[in-house]
């Protein structure tokens, strides 16, 4: 498994009304994920970007990250080996998207995920 990016995934109650923070005070750049329920806003000049979740479809706990990999499966393979609590089983998800959560020995709960393939 190898890490290609890891998101910070900020709980909010309300991603419309965060919305003006983010894009319109910070200058950030709004990224339509297609979900009602998350969105990301990037930084236009290097890249780098935030998500806001309200509350996850599928999940029962909210991520703190999100962790994209080239191979969720062996992910999930090694934590269970590892005795990490798995918070979320490994799943397809409909939008689009391959993935589990696990909870760190600190507590942090994170989402492990890859793009399915087409």
């Amino acid at each position: 498994m190898r890490v290609i990016r890891v998101t910070i995934d900020l709980t909010v109650p309300d991603i419309e009304e965060a919305r003006a923070f983010y894009s319109d005070y910070l200058g950030l750049a709004g990224e339509d994920l297609g979900l009602d329920w998350v969105t990301r806003f990037v930084v236009p000049s290097s890249g780098e970007h935030i998500q806001l979740v309200s509350r996850d479809a599928a999940a029962p706990e909210n991520p703190l990250l999100t962790v994209k990999v080239d191979d969720v499966d062996d992910a999930y393979a090694q934590a269970r080996r590892r005795g990490y609590e798995i918070v979320h089983p490994l799943s397809t998800e409909p939008w689009g998207i391959r993935r589990f959560f696990v909870r760190a020995p600190d507590g942090t709960v994170i989402n492990i995920a890859a793009h399915r393939e087409p």
